[in-house]
Formats: C-alpha cells, structure tokens, sequence
C-alpha cells in the first residue's frame, strides 16, 4: 500500500509519479494473469493440489477475502438502515472495499473450478443440497449489487458529473441505497455463513464437524459473526494506511470510535461462542467420533498454539482493546489488525488444517506447498486491489472528508489545518 498516491500542498501528486508508484504493482498484476493464462488453458495440474487436498492457496484466500470484505454490508446496514449517519464518511470506501474482495473472490473461483466454459452449469444445473450452490449465487448476486453500489462513487467523479445525464443518474442511484443496503445484508448473510456451514457437515472431516444448531452447524453462525466483526476493523486498518500515506485526515473520530466499538463488542460474542463451540467439540463432538481431540494437534506445526493464538492473542486480546475507550486511542490500529489476522488465521485453519489432518488410521499427514503458479496468481489479485483501490482514491471520492495534517513530534498530536472540498480533487 506504500505505493498509493501522495498528496503534497493538498493536490493529488503528478500523474507521472503516480503511474511509477503503480508500476510494480501493475507487473505483479500481469504476472498473475500470465499464471491464470497457464491455469486455464493448460489445466489444474499447473497447480500443487490433487484429489486428496483440494483446497489450498486460493479457498483459503476466497474465505479470507470474502471475511475481510464484509465491512462493505455491515457498514451500508448501519448506515442506511440503521441511520448511523457517522459512517457516511467512510461509506465509499467500505464499498470499494467490498467490490474489489469479492470480485477478487469470484475471480479465483473461477481458476479453483477450472472450467469457464462451464461455469453456467452452476446456475442452470444447480445441486440444490449443496451449500456451495448458495454460496455461488449469493457471491453472484452481491457482487453485482456491490457494482452497482459502485457506479454511484463513479459518477462522483467532477469531470463525470458535468454531464448532465451522469448528474441525474447518480442522483436516482442514491435514491435506492437503502434497498441494495438490505439486499446486501441479506445475500452476505447467508453465503458467509454456507461458507462455515460447508466444513461443519464434513462427517469425514472429524476436525472440522461440528453438531447441528438447528438447521445448520454451528460454523455457520460462527463464520458470519466473524466477519462482521472484523469488516469494521479492516476498514478502520485500510483507512489509517491510506491516511498515512496521503497525509490526510480521512475519518472523523466519531466514526472510529463507532467502528472499533461495534467491532470490539462483536469480537466478545465471538470469542465467547468460538470458545463455547470449541469446549463442545473437545467433550462430545470429536469423543463420539472416537477420536481424542488432542490427537489432532499432534502434527506439526499444527500444535495446541494454533487454537491459543485464534482464540486469545488474535480473538479475546484485540476484543478487549476495540470494546475499551481507555486502551483503543493508542491501540486501536494495532488490535484492528491483530482482529483481521485472527479471522484470516480462522481461516486458515479450516482450510488446510482440516485436509491435512489424516481421517483414517492408514492415512498420512498430509503436506501442500503452492505452486509458483497458484502464488503469482494470489500476488495478481493482491495487486489488482491496490490498483484498483489507488486509481479510485486518486479520481473518486472516497470519503466525505480530507484535511491535512501535520504531525506535532513533540506532542504526538495531529493538528489539522484548511480542510479543502472534495470537488477540487481530481486529474
């Protein structure tokens, strides 16, 4: 991120020095879609994954990714929905946020399945006993209300709203926030919670299974509390790089403290439910299954630090930081961060952990190492959100307010100065 644009005197940096920032980033990205070329018309052999471990980089990135992108539907709910009006500053960059996760994800679906001449199978010959059915449509269907979520902030652009008809448009376009707002929430609902629920009811997957609640497992209502408590955390992450980097005051203090505190609140309940489920599976679940549970932290590097770390120093530690007023001034970044990291090491966890692990008494551990393929393909995607991220900052307005700031090293205070609108930002 240290190559997004810089502002200096409260302009936006040369274009020539903006495009050699993104330079490398553009060469990452076109290394990523030389591996994709690779990948589809050669096959999922350029890959290190077989029958036995089929998830690998990719899975692991898509539930990240979609994790980390759920701030766009948590933030667009709590602001047209539930009229928290101090969002509206950060707003479009929570959908920008959004769209480039889940385009990212759907992207690499696209290489994971390996059939795009075929991916319409998945709409007109649905298995409808399969979660990842839902889970299709739903990324589907939320990505296009993301786009169009987008095309407002688009149209925000000065040169673009000279025209008359853009003008109108992205008036009417505002006019049906609240309802995409809600479709959003709905979709984003469901498919992030398909997405736990898939490893839940892997009976083969003893480490993975968990009991029902209900209809689903109880991973379903896991993985979707865990999102929307940390969508907020990446968010106030992402806005503080950015505000670094550009030396301006991005997101007034009374949206960060809305943020870390709903964050801070929602990672309790999390943590108080993980642990919970943890403790049911450790006396019940994985003994009825006749397996001890520790047996599963017997491979390394899989060991019983991996369930400490995604519970206490990555769950209940930034927890408590986020929902303190005391301790979240100082700390607030660095918990944000160490929330994104624990739901990603979540992840982590029920993706290669889980195929790793040996099912049956004949069976090996089971080790997977990327190929240069599947990594240059993760560094495309990584690469096509900084682009993507840093030529909408550049361009678009991004959030409702920018003030200088100047950095007082012997305070270690931040003094703002003139703000400056919006609209004199542009080319």
């Amino acid at each position: 991120m240290d190559n997004l644009l810089l502002m200096r005197g409260g302009r936006r940096s040369p274009l020539r020095g903006f495009l050699i920032r993104l330079a490398p980033w553009a060469a990452l990205l076109t290394l990523g879609i030389y591996s994709a070329y690779l990948i589809l018309s050669r096959g999922l052999n350029q890959t290190n994954m077989d029958n036995r471990f089929v998830f690998g980089l990719w899975i692991f990135t898509d539930l990240g990714v979609i994790a980390l992108g759920a701030g766009a539907f948590f933030t667009g709910a709590l602001l047209y929905l539930l009229k928290r009006r101090e969002l509206k500053a950060v707003i479009n960059s929570a959908v920008v946020l959004g769209f480039i996760c889940y385009s990212s994800a759907v992207v690499l679906l696209a290489l994971d399945v390996g059939q795009p001449l075929r991916a319409w199978f998945t709409f007109w010959h649905p298995n409808a006993h399969s979660m990842l059915t839902e889970v299709t449509f739903c990324i589907s269907c939320y990505l296009f209300v993301l786009t169009v979520e987008y095309l407002p902030v688009i149209l925000r652009n000065r040169r673009l709203r000279q025209v008359p008809l853009f003008l109108v448009l992205e008036f009417q376009l505002h006019k049906v926030m609240p309802i995409l707002a809600a479709i959003g929430a709905f979709l984003s609902f469901f498919h992030q919670g398909s997405l736990g629920g898939l490893f839940g009811v892997l009976r083969g997957r003893p480490f993975a299974y968990r009991e029902g609640l209900a209809l689903w497992p109880s991973t379903f209502f896991l993985f979707i509390l865990s999102a929307a408590a940390v969508g907020p955390s990446f968010l106030l992450v992402i806005t503080w790089i950015v505000s670094k980097v550009s030396g301006r005051r991005l997101m007034p203090p009374e949206a960060r403290r809305l943020l870390a505190r709903i964050s801070g609140y929602m990672l309790l309940v999390y943590v108080a439910l993980k642990g919970a489920d943890t403790l049911v599976w450790i006396n019940w679940t994985a003994p009825a299954a006749g397996l001890h549970p520790f047996w599963f932290y017997a491979y390394q590097p899989f060991g019983t630090w991996v369930l400490f770390s995604e519970i206490v120093l990555f769950g209940l530690l930034p927890a408590l930081i986020l929902s303190s007023r005391r301790s979240r001034g100082r700390w607030l970044v660095p918990a944000a961060a160490t929330a994104c990291a624990g739901v990603l090491l979540n992840r982590f966890v029920m993706t290669i952990q889980t195929l790793s692990l040996p099912t049956l008494a004949f069976d090996g551990f089971l080790t997977y190492i990327p190929s240069w393929q599947e990594v240059a393909a993760f560094a495309g995607i990584l690469a096509y959100g900084v682009l993507v991220y840093s030529v909408s900052f550049r361009y678009l307005p991004l959030y409702a307010q920018e003030r200088r700031l100047t950095l007082d090293s012997k305070a270690e205070r931040h003094v703002p100065v003139k703000e400056e609108r919006h609209v004199s930002v542009g080319v």
